[in-house]
């Protein structure tokens, strides 16, 4: 079953049934290398897939919301889930329609993003569809989802030491003032090995048409015929037909809401080369450039 989160839309199974697990893997066509994030209604049901750390208590005002924590797990949790590692992933999310399916359910929640591994992740009920077809039934439409790119995910497995895996709607600013020092992690080397958490490979959130990107505030190389131009705010001197503008309002919380449904939009209209802009990398901006560079990534 698909569901909408305030992230992107989940592809949700039984996270402590090994079997629903793998059928998930299966849908998406997924590697077993990238683990999944649980999804769990409250610190009650944390404790009974992770060991709970302290720096919890710090982190509460961030939940329910978009933040995922890597903790010790328990062994209720099954393999597959953590990729064989001894850490899982864990959120508590903060959608209305996605809390009252744990509520009903009173399941942990494994919900990769309910599409096709690699490609960009779904905002809206109908790219699930689109994606996904008949590989999923079933999909509750939640409406578009308000932060449209994945949660933040900090890595507290080690005592003593915060680090930033993946940025997200929590900017890295936040954390630090929550928890002190948060380092950020490298991208691993072994793009082979098991990963520490999910969206950590070079490339991700990937359309099929090519994109180039260019620096926030300058200008892309020279766009031929059949190409679009992709910029995060408006630009009163740039306009056209293939020109794109991400955000109105000129925020980057605006741009990163928009980014993947626009992304989608312009891989159906078979433009050779998508030129795209990247944001100011403070707060939400390096969230949204993460996902930029690894979707142009080849």
């Amino acid at each position: 079953m698909a569901l909408p989160t305030e992230t992107v839309y989940g592809l949700a199974a039984d996270a402590l049934n090994p079997a629903a697990a793998g059928k998930v893997f299966a849908i998406k066509g997924r590697p077993l290398i990238d683990p999944l994030i649980v999804h769990v209604p409250d610190l009650a049901a944390l404790a009974r897939v992770a060991e709970p750390d302290p720096r919890l208590t710090a982190l509460a005002p961030l939940w329910p919301g978009p933040l995922t924590v890597v903790l010790r797990r328990r062994p209720e949790v099954p393999d597959v889930v953590t990729a064989g590692l001894c850490t899982v992933a864990v959120r508590i999310p903060a959608h209305p329609v996605f809390r009252e399916v744990l509520r009903l359910s009173g399941l942990a929640l494994a919900a990769p993003s309910a599409n096709p591994f690699g490609y960009v992740s779904p905002t809206r009920a109908s790219h699930v569809i689109d994606s996904l077809g008949e590989r999923c039934p079933w999909v509750v439409d939640g409406g578009p989802c308000e932060h449209g790119v994945e949660s933040t995910i900090v890595d507290l497995s080690t005592p003593g030491v915060a680090r930033l895996l993946r940025p997200g709607p929590v900017p890295l600013e936040r954390l630090r003032a929550l928890l002190g020092e948060v380092v950020t992690a490298v991208r691993p080397a072994d793009q082979t090995a098991a990963q520490a958490a999910p969206g950590m490979l070079d490339r991700h959130y990937s359309p099929r048409t090519r994109l180039r990107l260019f620096p926030a505030g300058g200008a892309p190389d020279p766009v031929a015929s059949g190409e679009a131009v992709l910029f995060v705010r408006r630009r009163p001197d740039r306009s056209g037909p293939d020109v794109f503008h991400l955000s109105e309002s000129g925020t980057v919380e605006e741009a990163a809401h928009n980014l993947f449904d626009l992304l989608r939009r312009l891989d159906a209209r078979g433009y050779a080369l998508i030129h795209a802009e990247l944001a100011d990398p403070s707060g939400v901006g390096a969230a949204f450039n993460d996902r930029l560079t690894r979707a142009a990534a080849r």
